[in-house]
């Protein structure tokens, strides 16, 4: 698709949905985030909208944000100063080798369609000892899987082209990355059952709401 044509869809989607100043799972990521990344480091921010989740760690940190979205970037530019980029992540690829301590790609995979291109360009930008950090929608998250059960569609936002689930992701960054950390974030179990450390491992991993990663440059 034409990069202007993208990017109008995208700020109809973030327009039409409320997305400007949201931020997905309520900032339980920033903290993480926050520690993952450290201080000091040069960072690259894929997908960071208007910054609402960049802010947790952009203070302390050189932080290039990127995005399809010229009006979510002016945000992000203007609440924290960082340098914006206005890239289609699908086909360019700006950026040198060996140049970041850290790649954020929060919410991002999933829009994606050349995830082995994408991945080969983060692995060749990070720095040796780098991370690359991340989250994903779980496709099968509790609300998903009613859904379902009911016969309605449970994948209702026009712009996301793949699905995950604990195992497909832990799969393609295996093939990649090392030390490979897997974080389920909030969700239900039951109506009156969360998603919690403690919960058994793998009841979290089945039907927590999103998928946090952080995992090591090969």
């Amino acid at each position: 698709m034409n990069k202007d044509k993208l990017e109008a869809q995208y700020q109809e989607h973030h327009e039409r949905g409320k997305r400007y100043g949201y931020l997905f799972c309520h900032g339980v990521r920033g903290p993480y985030l926050q520690q993952w990344i450290g201080t000091g480091k040069k960072v690259l921010d894929l997908g960071c909208r208007d910054g609402m989740l960049t802010r947790f760690y952009a203070k302390a940190n050189e932080v290039i944000g990127v995005d399809i979205d010229r009006k979510a970037l002016a945000l992000a530019h203007k609440n924290l100063g960082i340098e914006t980029r206005w890239v289609d992540l699908n086909s360019e690829w700006p950026f040198e080798e060996k140049s970041f301590d850290a790649i954020v790609a929060c919410e991002i995979l999933e829009h994606l369609y050349s995830m082995e291109g994408f991945l080969d360009r983060v692995c060749a930008s990070l720095c040796p000892k780098g991370v690359f950090i991340g989250s994903v929608p779980n496709a099968f998250r509790m609300r998903n899987r009613m859904k379902f059960l009911f016969g309605n569609d449970f994948e209702n936002d026009p712009t996301h082209v793949r699905m995950f689930s604990y195992q497909t992701l832990d799969r393609l960054l295996s093939k990649r990355f090392s030390n490979v950390e897997i974080i389920p974030i909030q969700g239900k179990i039951l109506p009156f059952l969360r998603v919690s450390p403690s919960m058994p491992v793998g009841l979290n991993r089945l039907f927590a709401k999103d998928l946090l990663w952080r995992a090591s440059s090969p």
